[in-house]
């Protein structure tokens, strides 16, 4: 259980892209907003706040030159996660897939068993994932919710032809959003599930989810 579970934390990681810090400007259309998906705005300023959350988990560790160095694309990281959470809400909603509290304590409590203790799980959600303590359960949420999503469509994330299905309903879903990014943030492609052309330094390429034939690190 555990194998399957890592292979969909990476396929997840895979998807994480990020570009450049936010700054707090909107665009001529939508001032104020970072992003406009399905019609609704994701505010510049909930972006800085969460970015601000981890800043201050960050500060508060031994590491904290080391992880502020590390995280320097921040602010784009964060926008492209609420991007990225609500095409995945999208396709979860087309495939009739939902996810419980329950699944995400489960989710959780595995997750820290595995890191040995909810401090070191703690630790290595914000040096590897940027991640503060009180944002986990909503990326806890993802984790559940990425691979019944490959379930409800009868794909295995741990192949190729798998992935790629659940790439092409992620596409589809994003599309269907009609995803409007600031300018000064980037723009959105719908195919490769990405912000701009930055790699945050946690994603393992191993796959995109495109229809194209995975690549390899």
């Amino acid at each position: 259980m555990h194998r399957r579970r890592r292979t969909a934390l990476t396929v997840l990681a895979a998807t994480l892209v990020a570009a450049p810090l936010l700054s707090a400007c909107g665009n001529q259309a939508h001032p104020g907003a970072a992003a406009v998906v399905g019609g609704e705005r994701i505010e510049v300023s909930a972006v800085q706040d969460r970015a601000a959350e981890v800043r201050t988990a960050q500060e508060s560790s031994p590491q904290a030159a080391q992880l502020v160095n590390k995280s320097g694309q921040l602010g784009r990281a964060k926008l492209h996660g609420l991007i990225f959470g609500r095409i995945l809400d999208r396709a979860a909603d087309d495939a009739g897939v939902t996810v419980t509290r329950k699944e995400i304590q489960e989710m959780r409590q595995a997750s820290r068993a595995q890191q040995g203790g909810e401090e070191q799980f703690e630790a290595m959600m914000l040096q590897q994932r940027w991640v503060a303590p009180d944002q986990i359960d909503a990326d806890m949420r993802q984790e559940v919710q990425l691979p019944k999503l490959a379930r409800a469509l009868g794909a295995d994330l741990g192949t190729p032809a798998g992935q790629q299905v659940v790439g092409e309903a992620l596409t589809k879903a994003s599309k269907a959003l009609d995803i409007d990014v600031n300018p000064r943030f980037g723009t959105w492609d719908d195919q490769k599930m990405q912000l701009g052309n930055y790699t945050a330094p946690w994603i393992t390429q191993r796959t995109e989810f495109t229809p194209e034939q995975p690549t390899e690190a």
